[in-house]
């Protein structure tokens, strides 16, 4: 099996639902982070020999394969295909792995891992379209809303309301801060639109972190799913618009190419989990691939689990014996958002990022999906 190596990776700034996207195509939205991680990279468009993006919801101008169009908008050569899959919230990260196992088999050489998701444009559940789950699923499993699975979370683990609430305060601390010392501008591909006024603006922060959040902010909302729940919209994820990808090569084609690759994929994998819970799935995820890899949590220097809910990663925290200093050191979904199809590979962009500036040497990125899945994915910084 031939080593697969992270050549480049971008991605847009995160915007908030009905934010500063609301107006921009998504097909279009990808395209500008297909087009810049190819300038970025200094490769051929036509090298590329398949795209492969994450999209959640695929309606409207996110149906009819988005990868493919996308690569269209960005002026990929017509034999350059593509390609859109959907593991929920983990998709753009099955993207990574889909295309590292066509590099290892050696059945190509160059591909692009992506994803895409505007919540505002396409909203959660618009394709469903009202559908009710099949009463075989039904009478199997009890089969709720992922918020209700948050809730089952928290109790199970006997997290408090304040604890959820003091680590969602943590991650708008640690993305304002972030922020400030410029750790995302690398990464960012600034995007160009019109505002309100008619006139052009460059988009190159995230929009999603509240400066203005405070302890007793949060323990004022109301929960959302239960009355007498801990889940609130200050504790969760936001629904949020961007796109991101990353250039994926066999080590042998990036040498050929004289290109430095800034990592190696060292494991992957993907687990089902109990489509009840949901959301444990990166507990398991991260065992099997720290087990694939020969390595110890100690001997991983970041952890990014994405922040779903505050409970996914403080469960995740719990079971692992991880170190909190490492997890999600520059924020997650609560501050910054959590375009479903984009998640995995944005937060694998800032991952690769984040060993670059500390000079550490092994990332872990571990992501819940609906239904019940995870994948986790181990990076070596070269």
């Amino acid at each position: 099996m031939r080593d697969v190596v992270i050549v480049d990776g971008c991605r847009t700034a995160i915007g908030r639902r009905k934010g500063m996207y609301a107006n921009y195509r998504s097909d279009e939205l990808a395209a500008v982070v297909l087009e810049d991680l190819v300038e970025r990279s200094n490769i051929n468009k036509g090298d590329v020999e398949d795209v492969i993006l994450g999209c959640v919801t695929q309606v409207n101008e996110q149906g009819g394969n988005i990868a493919r169009t996308a690569a269209l908008i960005a002026g990929f050569p017509s034999h350059v295909p593509g390609v859109t899959i959907d593991r929920q919230c983990g998709s753009s990260q099955q993207a990574v792995h889909f295309g590292a196992q066509a590099i290892a088999a050696g059945d190509m050489d160059i591909m692009i891992a992506g994803g895409v998701e505007s919540m505002t444009r396409a909203p959660m559940f618009s394709n469903m379209q009202g559908t009710k789950p099949s009463e075989k699923l039904i009478a199997q499993y009890e089969i709720v809303n992922q918020g209700i699975s948050a809730e089952k979370i928290a109790d199970k683990w006997k997290f408090t309301r304040e604890e959820l609430d003091q680590f969602s305060l943590q991650s708008h601390k640690r993305a304002l801060a972030a922020i400030k010392k410029g750790n995302f501008e690398q990464e960012i591909v600034p995007v160009e639109t019109e505002n309100e006024n008619g006139q052009l603006e460059l988009l190159k922060t995230d929009e999603g972190p509240r400066a203005n959040t405070t302890k007793e902010a949060l323990a004022e909302l109301k929960t959302v799913f239960k009355e007498d729940g801990k889940i609130t919209a200050g504790n969760a994820s936001q629904m949020s618009d961007g796109a991101s990808a990353v250039l994926l090569m066999s080590s042998e084609k990036a040498e050929e190419l004289g290109l430095k690759p800034k990592a190696r994929i060292t494991a992957r994998t993907v687990v089902g989990s109990d489509p009840t819970l949901m959301l444990t799935g990166p507990i398991e995820a991260t065992r099997r691939a720290l087990r694939k890899a020969n390595l110890s949590i100690e001997q991983i220097d970041r952890y990014e689990v994405n922040e779903a809910f505050a409970p996914v990663p403080l469960a995740w925290l719990n079971d692992i014996g991880g170190d909190p200093d490492k997890l999600n050191v520059n924020g997650g979904a609560i501050a910054l958002g959590h375009p479903l199809g984009a998640t995995g590979t944005k937060l694998l962009v800032s991952l690769v990022n984040e060993l670059e500036r500390t000079e550490g040497r092994y990332g872990l990125l571990a992501i819940c999906e609906g239904m019940g899945m995870a994948n986790a994915t181990i990076i070596e910084r070269l």
